[in-house]
């Protein structure tokens, strides 16, 4: 007999403060963007308690992991991993930098992005989406994840330059759900 599944939540920040707070970088990193959304359910309702990681290569296009077949990243105050909470208000903010580019196989490129992890109370497993950046738009046309989306959908993986960085809203369900992978 299996055990049901149960959400991820309700009660998301116990245990999953991260010492970091929502910096993927040290303080001290030059071109420092902030990621800001918010995260809406499928009436378009704020989650306030939802948990947002995010994983990414850094500006090279080089991740911090030994399993980088390059080699791991030894640029000072990369970390590449970030969390945070949503707040009240569903709101969320990351302080990172823009990825560079990263192999694919075959020799194709994937266009700089940021993968994301949410969580959230009603889900039973967390929901994995990538985020895109308009200013490469030349090589969203050839990445291969990307075109594997419909062409309809692929907004809803694409951020908006702010001032200060970028805006990237996550809509769990509904007309404007964001794309979300099977990993």
């Amino acid at each position: 007999m299996s055990t049901p599944s149960q959400t991820v939540g309700p009660y998301l920040a116990l245990g999953l403060e991260w010492p970091d707070g929502p910096d993927a970088i040290s303080p001290n990193m030059p071109d420092a963007v902030w990621l800001r959304g918010t995260v809406r359910d499928g009436a378009g309702e704020p989650v306030p308690d939802a948990v947002i990681e995010t994983w990414q290569a850094d500006p090279d296009g080089r991740f911090n992991h030994p399993a980088d077949p390059r080699g791991a990243v030894a640029a000072p105050g990369f970390r590449g991993f970030g969390r945070c909470t949503t707040a009240a208000d569903g709101s969320y903010g990351i302080r990172t930098v823009v990825p560079g580019a990263v192999p694919a196989e075959a020799g194709l490129v994937q266009a700089p992005h940021i993968d994301v992890s949410v969580l959230a109370r009603g889900l039973l497993h967390r929901v994995v989406t990538r985020i895109y950046f308009p200013e490469h738009a030349d090589l969203h046309r050839s990445d291969p994840v990307l075109c594997s989306v419909p062409e309809h959908r692929r907004a809803t993986l694409i951020a908006e330059r702010t001032v200060d960085g970028y805006r990237f809203d996550v809509r769990l369900q509904g007309g404007q759900e964001t794309v979300f992978f099977d990993v």
